[in-house]
Parts: structure tokens; sequence; C-alpha cells
């Protein structure tokens, strides 16, 4: 019975020590990761240029609960507390607001070269941005040098523009027949102007190289995955303000746009078939023909990719708006 009770009390006394021996071990382990962040977060302060001022934002998700829907009056409220430049931290990203003429004439004209790269949103990177081959998103350089000469002088030259004149002009009479036949009825004239527009567009695109039946049905199909991806871009994509997240694909966006991209590669495929089989020198040319014929004739420091000419396609509906504008 004694030896029994030693035992017992020296089993407690042991297992006593051993839990006080195991919290003075986890509170010096975390005194010494407070320090070290501490130290770490200062040594970034250090070296990092300071940012503009902006509202306090919430751990994680930063100042995204507080923005406004109407995001205008939003930053017009944060310039006015502020001043006209204005940091926000979205997610783990770092947004600067710039609403003063005097600062965006300095960011857009003064020191544009400076400022022309942008963000990429994780949707775009996957349907054009990859491999930098689009005009929008590619970092400045000869590389975008190049795709802007090509939208600049020779997609949205007045020479190249001139010959697809015809194309656009037969898109404006059937919808004119269209509508004098819907006489006496209710029509949605701004959705018809739109449908014109981009109509009139894909028959730049490819109007000379494809046969009218071919040509419509191809259309159709270029329009709604036009239409679905702009949809698609314009969504909040969770992976856009946090990338640690894009690999999971949370709201399957991803999978959405690059079936999209499938869709897209189809229709240029069938496109392409086409126009290397045509003389590329007719006085009526679209922009298909214009682009296989840079293609062929590009520089060899800087060549025109059979990628980029894909991206362009994807792309240039909204090019073409932008420079109607």
């Amino acid at each position: 019975m004694i030896l029994s009770y030693f035992f017992d009390s020296i089993s407690s006394l042991w297992l006593q020590l051993n839990n006080v021996d195991y919290e003075i071990t986890v509170v010096l382990f975390t005194v010494s990761l407070l320090v070290l962040a501490g130290a770490w977060t200062a040594w970034i302060s250090k070296n990092t240029p300071p940012l503009p001022p902006g509202p306090r934002g919430l751990p994680l998700v930063g100042n995204l609960p507080f923005l406004d829907p109407e995001l205008h009056k939003c930053f017009q409220t944060l310039a006015q507390a502020y001043g006209p430049i204005v940091r926000l931290q979205l997610g783990t990203k770092v947004g600067v607001v710039i609403s003063s003429p005097a600062a965006a004439r300095e960011v857009l004209r003064d020191n544009d070269a400076t400022f022309a790269n942008r963000d990429v949103p994780e949707l775009a990177m996957d349907a054009v941005a990859k491999g930098h081959s689009d005009i929008v998103f590619s970092p400045h350089g000869p590389g975008w040098q190049m795709l802007r000469k090509v939208c600049v002088r020779e997609v949205l030259g007045s020479a190249t523009l001139e010959s697809v004149y015809g194309l656009r002009r037969r898109e404006i009479r059937n919808t004119v027949r269209y509508l004098h036949s819907q006489v006496g009825s209710p029509v949605n004239v701004g959705e018809h102007m739109f449908l014109t527009a981009l109509n009139a567009i894909t028959s730049m695109l490819w109007g000379v190289t494809l046969k009218e039946e071919e040509r419509t049905r191809i259309g159709v199909d270029f329009r709604v995955a036009v239409a679905e991806a702009m949809e698609l871009l314009g969504k909040p994509n969770l992976s856009d303000f946090f990338p640690g997240l894009a690999w999971f694909d949370l709201q399957g966006l991803k999978k959405q746009m690059m079936g999209l991209v499938g869709r897209f590669n189809k229709i240029f495929d069938a496109i392409t078939d086409r126009g290397l089989g045509l003389d590329g020198g007719k006085e009526s040319r679209d922009f298909l023909q214009v682009l296989l014929q840079l293609k062929n004739e590009g520089d060899a420091k800087t060549p025109l990719t059979m990628t980029q000419l894909k991206v362009l396609f994807m792309v240039l509906p909204a090019v073409y708006f932008a420079g109607v504008e």
C-alpha cells in the first residue's frame, strides 16, 4: 500500500513537470514566432517604397467588404478623405486609385511606358495572355509594339478599313432590309444595332475568306462564344484577389473559360484552313488575309506567330469597338 502510494506520487509529480515544460516550450515558441514576424515586417517596410494613404482594411480581405457597388461614388468619397491618389487593399493585392486630372495625365501620358504593364486577371491569363500573346495584357516591349503596329496600321488603318467597306455596307443593308420588313411591329433597335456592329466585325474578319452559308454558321458560333467570354470576364473572380486560390478554381470559371478557348481554336482553325488556300493579292481582303500575309512577311526579330493570330481574333472585336469610339 505504501509503495503503491509512493509510486503514484512520483508519477503525478513527473507529469506535472512535463506539463510545465510543455507549456513553457509553447510560450517560448509563440513569442519567437511573433518576434520573427515583427522583424520581417519591419524589414519589408523599411525596404518597400511608401504607399499612398488609404483606409484601413480587415485582415485577409482588406478593403473589399467596404467598397460600394457604385465605385465612382466610392472613389470620390475616398479622394475627398485621402487625396487624389488612394491605396486600397484588395484581398492580397494592392490597388491604387488615381482621381485627379493632373495625376491621370502623369500616369497615362507623361510616364505611360513606366505604367504600361498591368495586373492580368486570372481568366484573361488562361484565355488570351498565356505566353504574352495578346495586345491587351502583354508587357511593354518589342512584342507588344509589334502587335500594336499590326492593329493600328494594318487592321485599323485607313487602307484596310477602306478595303472592307463593301463588307460593312453589306451588313448594314441586311439590317435595313430586316427593319423594313418589321414595319408595324415593335423592334429592339439597340439590340439590332449591336448585332449589326458585331456582324460587320465578323464580316471584316473573314467575310471574303468564307462563303455565305459557312460565314453565317461560323459567325453565329463566334458571336455566341464572344458573348459568353465577355460575361465570364465580367464576373467577380476570387482568384483575382487571392491568387493562391487560382489552382482550386472554386467558382469553376477557369474550367468554363478553357472550354471557350477550345471553341475559339476550332473556329480559328476552320477559317485559317480556308484562308491559307486563297490568293492574298486581291483588292478586297478581309482581316484574316491581311494577318496571314503579315505573318508570312513578318520581322525575323519579332515574328507574328499563329498563336498571336488566334489571340488577335479573340480580342479584335473589342479593339475595333475601342477604335471606333
